[in-house]
């Protein structure tokens, strides 16, 4: 056989494989290679789970024992679960504890005075162990242990044992009768937390209880909650309220003394003696019996201070500024943390902006007008703040009593501003174009599936923005709003003194969005001082223990900006004079005195403002209840008028009268301005009234068309007699 040649084309040489086959090769390689791995797997699984369960089938639990197990299982799983939830929940406390000096941030003795050097008040705690534990009254400590936390050397932050005792007390007494928090959960709340009322927060309690046993000791603990609980009146700690409530020092207190202290860690408002002595009383002898029922004391120790009760220092005729002070010991704080040589002496003496004549007068004219209209009203609450126009703050009233609620809302509460909120929209209008001068139609708007109405439910045709704003009509600044944006608004609010957020929304313009009564009385003093930033302080002068000036506002502080232009803050001026003079807030008006203001109202009468300046002070007013119901028709130029007017007719009693910016009070005259508002509104007619008034004067009409043709006919045909027409 002849051998074949390698060039022989008879020879079939194997041809490469396209690349698409060569892929898809690859790809079913894969797939085997993975079914494989996974069949293996699946079986090798499958034989580990046979050989467990036939290994515990050894230990298979029956009866009584199988169902133990289960629930421990399920306990066991969701406790689990449980934990990692309420642990997630409670990281956001743990970011307190992170300073290093988490023990003594922000504490401070503060002695106040008022603007004259005058003591007013004291706030803070001094933290430099002036009162070791060890020299506290034995019986003083007992009578807290006894009354706050029997166990409180046996658990570790949370007592189970005395949760569940009280919860069982609470449920046979029908009310809380017990409370069930430890005394290091009640520390960790003074230290880290507020006083709301919600899950979330004795979640974080209790882990911060945890921590703080973990990092302190027990008597470190006791000595930090005996000088932070609000013990009443504005004092915190024991030491403070021994010499408030008794004028002695902590070391010298008597049993019915240490009693009667004990008594306030629950409701200090309630049982304060230089509130409500009988009440005080009555609780100390509760926690003369917890002394008794926790074998501390006998009944033979206790008795002596039952039979004689504490005396407190009579402080009925004590007016203390105590919201005033709280505020100014928060910006006592903040000054701290801009200035390095305050923050190193804490036991400082503040001189402060307060006025105690205008502070009193504030109280008065709050307490009178609840008083005598509170209740017919079903309003309950209320806060004024009061202000030279460069923004010192004079007197403030944080709610109707501090002993029942030492939250400050002339400060501290967001609540809607209603119309008191559009000399922002008109103000931003001013600076884009318009004037008082222009005119924009009062008719209906729509936007989506909002349409604004005004409080009257009618309409007036074209308006000028004075009158629009002096007669509070909405949809105008609604109009101005579209016109010239929100945001415009927005910024302008900001620049003039609000420093909370507003929302950007729809009803943005008619007063929406929640702000401070101190926020607002701020904006307006920007009206006051021609258009000046004034921003809202307490201070004047700080000095240490030795007596060194370490801050002096006159000195530290820089020159206030200019935010708005004098011309337009003139023409705010001239329009809120109106209002005053002729418009909503009538009852503001100050004999002999321009004053310029604002109404504000909200849906369903929840909020109620009046906020007014002139050329010495500014003065914003609120009215409403904390649970935000509804009052019984309060407007904004009712009470809170009223009330503006009582404090300030009396702040302006004997003072010279500074000049409001663009306004000639020589030739104000209170007639005229009422009457050349009307003539204005006349000469811009014709109206747009609503649908009702259109429909009664169109049947008018009609009627009156019928009776002439029905005379018409009569007189063709000879008589006279119209009365049965008419």
């Amino acid at each position: 056989m002849i051998p074949l040649q390698e060039d022989d084309p008879q020879i079939k040489r194997p041809t490469a494989e396209p690349p698409r086959r060569r892929i898809g090769h690859a790809f079913l390689a894969v797939d085997a290679w993975l079914d494989t791995a996974l069949w293996r797997t699946g079986s090798a699984l499958r034989r580990f789970l046979e050989h467990y369960d036939a290994y515990l089938r050894r230990f298979r639990a029956r009866g009584l024992w199988r169902g133990l197990a289960e629930v421990s299982s399920e306990s066991l799983t969701y406790g689990t679960i449980g934990l990692v939830v309420v642990l997630a929940f409670a990281q956001p406390a743990f970011e307190a504890t992170r300073y290093a000096d988490w023990k003594t941030t922000d504490d401070f003795a503060v002695t106040f005075l008022d603007r004259f050097g005058n003591e007013i008040g004291k706030r803070g705690i001094v933290l430099n162990d002036s009162v070791p534990l060890d020299e506290f009254p034995d019986h003083l400590i007992k009578a807290t242990l006894a009354t706050e936390d029997r166990r409180f050397f046996y658990h570790f932050g949370i007592d189970a044992v005395g949760t569940f005792r009280a919860a069982v007390e609470n449920a046979r007494a029908g009310t809380v009768v017990q409370g069930g928090s430890s005394i290091t959960q009640q520390l960790a709340k003074n230290l880290f937390l507020s006083n709301e009322r919600t899950l979330g927060r004795k979640v974080k309690e209790a882990y911060l209880a945890l921590w703080l046993e973990a990092n302190l000791t027990k008597q470190e603990i006791l000595k930090l909650y005996l000088d932070r609980a609000y013990m009443g009146g504005g004092v915190f700690g024991v030491a403070a309220a021994a010499e408030f409530y008794f004028a002695k020092n902590v070391r010298e207190l008597t049993l019915a003394e240490s009693a009667m202290l004990a008594g306030l860690y629950k409701a200090p408002g309630k049982f304060a003696p230089h509130i409500n002595l009988p009440a005080a009383r009555a609780r100390a002898n509760e926690v003369l019996t917890n002394l008794v029922q926790a074998e501390l004391l006998t009944e033979g120790q206790v008795i002596g201070a039952r039979r004689n009760p504490a005396i407190a220092v009579d402080r009925s005729q004590d007016q203390l500024p105590e919201y005033f002070m709280d505020w100014a010991l928060d910006e006592v704080k903040a000054l701290a943390r801009r200035n390095p040589a305050l923050a190193k002496d804490r036991i400082v003496t503040v001189r402060t902006t307060l006025d105690p004549a205008l502070q009193r007068q504030a109280d008065l004219a709050v307490e009178t007008t609840l008083r005598d209209n509170g209740k017919a009203r079903d309003v309950r609450e209320a806060a004024l703040v009061g202000m030279v126009p460069d923004g010192a703050v004079v007197a403030m009233v944080g709610g109707r009593s501090y002993g029942e609620s030492q939250f400050n809302r002339a400060a501290n509460a967001l609540r809607q501003p209603g119309s008191s909120f559009k000399p922002f929209v008109y103000m931003s209008a001013f600076m884009n174009g318009y004037s008082k001068d222009s005119i924009v139609p009062d008719r209906p708007i729509r936007i989506g599936n909002w349409a604004p109405q005004n409080y009257g439910r009618n309409f007036r045709g074209p308006v000028t923005l004075k009158l629009a704003l002096t007669k509070s009509i909405n949809t105008i600044p609604i109009r101005l709003s579209q016109a010239i944006g929100r945001d415009t608004i927005i910024e302008t609010a900001y620049r003039m003194g609000i420093t909370h957020e507003l929302q950007n929304s729809l009803s943005l313009p008619i007063g929406s969005s929640e702000v401070t009564a101190l926020d607002m009385a701020a904006s307006y003093s920007t009206f006051a001082n021609g258009g000046i930033r004034a921003r809202p302080y307490a201070i004047l002068e700080v000095q240490n223990s030795a007596g060194e000036t370490l801050y002096l506002r006159d000195r530290d502080e820089p020159l206030a900006e200019r935010v708005l232009p004098a011309d337009k803050v003139a023409e705010m001026n001239e329009i809120l004079v109106n209002v005053v003079q002729a418009g909503t807030g009538r009852r503001a008006r100050i004999d002999g005195v321009v004053a310029a203001g604002k109404t504000g109202t909200t849906n369903a009468y929840k909020d109620a403002w009046f906020v007014g300046y002139t050329g010495n002070f500014t003065t914003a007013v609120w009215f409403g209840n904390d649970n935000f119901s509804p009052t019984r028709r309060v407007t904004g130029g009712s009470l809170p008028a009223m009330a503006w007017q009582k404090f300030m007719a009396y702040a302006h009693n004997g003072i010279d009268l500074a000049p409001m910016p663009g306004i000639d009070a020589k030739s104000l005259n209170q007639v005229p301005l009422a009457r050349a508002l009307d003539a204005e509104e006349n000469r811009l007619q014709p109206r747009i009234l609503n649908r009702q008034t259109q429909q009664l004067l169109k049947d008018i009409g009609r009627r009156f068309s019928e009776l002439r043709s029905l005379a018409d006919a009569q007189t063709e045909s000879g008589g006279t007699d119209l009365a049965a027409a008419r």
